[in-house]
């Protein structure tokens, strides 16, 4: 027997559940993606860089265990997404739950970068070959493997997004303007990546705009989830 939030007991504390797995995710993202490696990696210097891993390995280490929370959250939040919607369009709703999933398994694949200079740091028999100069450089490589990898899996969520605010905007229980947000800036996510990944700045101006919208929708989704829940009276009336 399926189940959607039409036929949960309580529709509304679900879509809190959900919300605060959205807040939740967001709080550890910037914090294992944004302050962590700000704190870490000094660009251009594999050195400093080296020498931050190990005189801050708590921190480091602290920055891989949000990691690995998102993407725990991550799973939870795409099941949760594709029960809340699958009744609107089951196919858009698997694209988009597919989408979220494909995103968090390159999380989970880019996540092997940040583990292994710490393996190589610890001095295990096969590094002992290796100067420190050649050490210092492989850690850095894959750090910066890892920034690479964060420009990767943006272009998954972008569609998740798209698949979303159209989901949102046809469902009836939330207010249409957050899907049209999510929606109009979903391509935000794409750009800012291609961006990165092929250096084209001219379009820098354009992707910053795009990126504003879009978070103002998922935050206003958010926090609509956290003190709204759901519409009860539309979800009744939604001809399920």
């Amino acid at each position: 027997m399926t189940t959607s939030i039409n036929t949960i007991a309580n529709p509304v504390k679900y879509a809190r559940t959900a919300g605060w797995l959205y807040l939740l995710i967001a709080i550890a993202g910037m914090y294992s993606i944004g302050y962590v490696p700000a704190q870490i990696v000094v660009t251009g210097d594999a050195q400093a860089t080296v020498a931050n891993i190990i005189s801050k390995q708590g921190l480091y280490l602290s920055g891989i265990t949000g990691d690995i929370m998102v993407m725990i959250m991550e799973v939870m939040l795409t099941a949760m997404l594709y029960q809340m919607f699958r009744n609107v369009n089951r196919t858009i709703s698997l694209i988009a739950a597919y989408a979220r999933i494909a995103m968090t398994i390159v999380m989970g694949i880019n996540l092997f970068n940040y583990l292994l200079p710490l393996m190589i740091l610890k001095g295990a028999g096969y590094t002992d070959t290796f100067t420190q100069e050649q050490l210092n450089a492989t850690c850095m490589f894959l750090v910066e493997a890892h920034q690479y990898g964060i420009y990767i899996w943006p272009l998954f969520f972008a569609l998740h997004l798209v698949m979303l605010g159209w989901l949102v905007i046809k469902c009836g229980y939330y207010p249409k303007w957050l899907g049209l947000l999510m929606l109009t800036g979903s391509p935000g996510y794409a750009g800012h990546s291609m961006m990165n990944i092929t250096g084209l700045d001219s379009i820098a101006v354009v992707v910053n705009i795009l990126l504003a919208v879009s978070v103002v929708g998922e935050l206003g989704f958010t926090f609509w989830l956290l003190l709204k829940g759901v519409n009860t009276k539309r979800l009744a009336g939604y001809g399920f």
